[in-house]
């Protein structure tokens, strides 16, 4: 038994050791790009140069009308001063007839094209259909569910000014931050996601995902890679998931740079309870296998931050596993794991401390949190998605309710609001810049959700 407890605590202690140092020195060097990304001024604009005209895609299916409405609205309200066209797609909606009083709405603006799929085809194949309809130089793509500030446009319009970039994205904030102690978290996450990984990756004109509620691509480069897009397979089967994702690497295959705008803000609703939160990290995490696998030939011309990048958000999960499975097999032997507890520890503080510095928010030491939500919920699904890469389903449809008044989850700026707005973006320490069309089936939780009838369409 003592030779037992003896093997279990030199295993415990190195696998906690290597877990520990390799997140506070991921986090280290991410936060030294990050740093050099924030010192990048913003790409000016010419005044007397021509702007590009944008299109404006916005895959539907199901929607709701009111959310429909408000992204609408939100698209409606761009300060953007050059030729600006939106493109609504409705794939074969089967609540087509609550829609008709928003499509009816732009029947008459020049701008607005309505494009009614006879069925249900699918975000990606939704989205190949209005880029082939459409004529702009620059794409923009933006869910059904989101809405954005307005000078979202003007910004990735400004930053795809290089022809060296193909892709760009916004920065992703949460609508429904206030409504769960789930959303709470995932707000959170969403943050960290943009303003460390993304913005470090953006350093190099990497980012490895321009994530899909909020990004804008060039014309010409996405006419390159159109084909593979609309086509991907993964192992004989169509991939019908991590669109996003695949456009991107597709774009850095084509040695294309991708990029993030930090103020570029979209505000998108997210799960609002465990279940469809599951669901959905379950298709991104075989989303991000699948495309890893595609990107890991890029990666040594990328440059080596990237190779370290995705080194570490493979062997991170792989180490804490580990970590604690060595801590679990130590409680067994009744030996207090003290190995497995102080590194857990010191990974946690080390990323509540890097979003403390980053944003100066004290919400961010709640964070901590996000390591039960990962221990217990994220790396099962990891490891199930591993053995499941194959499965091509979607799962249901992620619906958060609408938040009741007061929870203050729209996009300050945008025209006549649905409910009080009082500001969902978190702050930035002075000097830094302020982060799908899928099938039904999600349970859709009801609570606070407004009736719509034809003469309510536009009185939110």
């Amino acid at each position: 038994m003592a030779a037992v407890t003896s093997i279990l605590s030199t295993a415990a202690l190195t696998v906690s050791v290597a877990y520990a140092v390799l997140v506070v020195v991921y986090q280290a060097v991410q936060a030294r790009y990050v740093w050099r990304a924030d010192r990048h001024s913003p790409t000016p604009v010419d005044p007397m140069g021509a702007l590009p005209s944008v299109d404006v895609i916005i895959p539907c299916y199901n929607e709701d009308p009111l959310l429909l409405a408000e992204c609408l609205r939100s698209v409606l309200a761009q300060d953007y001063e050059g030729q600006l066209r939106v493109y609504l797609v409705d794939d074969g909606s089967d609540n087509r007839s609550r829609l008709e009083p928003v499509h009816a709405a732009h029947a008459d603006d020049p701008r607005f094209t309505f494009v009614p799929l006879p069925h249900n085809v699918g975000k990606r194949k939704a989205q190949v259909e209005a880029i082939r309809r459409s004529g702009g130089e620059l794409v923009v793509n933006i869910d059904s569910d989101t809405t954005i500030e307005p000078g979202v446009v003007r910004k990735l319009a400004a930053k795809m000014a290089d022809p060296a970039v193909g892709g760009a994205m916004g920065q992703m904030v949460a609508r429904n931050r206030h409504a769960t102690w789930l959303t709470r978290l995932v707000d959170m996450e969403y943050w960290m996601a943009c303003n460390g990984e993304r913005a470090a990756q953006s350093e190099f004109g990497a980012v490895m995902c321009c994530c899909g509620p909020c990004a804008v691509y060039r014309r010409s480069a996405l006419l390159k890679v159109l084909d593979q897009y609309e086509t991907q397979y993964f192992r004989g089967q169509p991939s019908d998931f991590g669109e996003d994702r695949h456009l991107t690497v597709l774009l850095l295959k084509e040695g294309l740079r991708t990029e993030y705008v930090p103020d570029a803000r979209a505000a998108t609703l997210v799960p609002e309870r465990l279940r469809p939160y599951a669901r959905q990290q379950l298709r991104w995490a075989r989303s991000t296998f699948r495309d890893t696998a595609l990107a890991g030939r890029l990666l040594p011309r990328l440059g080596r931050y990237l190779l370290l990048d995705v080194a570490g958000q493979n062997l991170v999960p792989l180490l804490l596993v580990l970590t604690v499975l060595t801590g679990c097999a130590q409680i067994a032997t009744a030996t207090v794991p003290w190995a497995p507890i102080l590194a857990i520890t010191a990974a946690t503080t080390s990323n509540c401390a890097f979003a403390l510095w980053r944003s100066r928010e004290a919400r961010f030491f709640g964070y901590a949190l996000h390591t039960a939500l990962n221990i217990f919920l994220l790396l099962p699904l990891k490891a199930y998605a591993l053995c499941t890469l194959s499965d091509a389903s979607w799962g249901s449809r992620i619906l958060p309710a609408i938040a009741p008044r007061g929870h203050g989850n729209d996009l300050p700026g945008t025209p006549p609001p649905a409910r009080a707005v009082t500001g969902p973006f978190p702050a930035v320490r002075p000097g830094i810049p302020r982060q799908a069309s899928a099938q039904p089936g999600d349970e859709a939780s009801e609570r606070g959700r407004a009736e719509w009838t034809a003469e309510s369409a536009w009185k939110i």
